[in-house]
């Protein structure tokens, strides 16, 4: 099993910029995949971005050129780099790891993070 503690989360104003970091409790190169997801009120919990252990990303339609996923390795964080932020954005970020151990597969959440994006 997994323990993420996401950070950096606020508010900020379209067009503006959050960086949110994810801390993982073990070294994430050994980890399958790494991933940011987010719940907007009313709407189901949806993929924003994710990169696994080759370093390969994936990012919803939705956030393609604004956001990066990036992983570091050194202090075993995964963070989510957002630019050019938009009301849409606005949401309860989590952050998720998958992780073979064995023949068990873990799928382990953060607690999650609030981003608003207001004027």
């Amino acid at each position: 099993q997994v323990q993420l503690v996401e950070s950096g989360g606020g508010l900020a104003q379209p067009g503006g910029s959050l960086r949110l970091s994810c801390a993982v409790s073990r070294s994430i190169s050994s980890i399958n995949a790494m991933g940011w997801y987010r719940q907007a009120p009313g709407k189901q919990r949806e993929l924003v971005a994710r990169i696994n252990s080759s370093g390969s990303t994936t990012y919803a339609d939705s956030v393609k050129g604004r956001f990066t996923i990036s992983g570091d390795n050194a202090n075993n964080t995964v963070c989510l780099q957002m630019n050019n932020l938009k009301p849409e954005d606005t949401a309860v970020y989590y952050c998720n790891s998958v992780f073979r151990s064995g023949y068990k597969w873990y799928n382990d959440w953060g607690q999650g993070t609030q981003v608003t994006v207001s004027s």
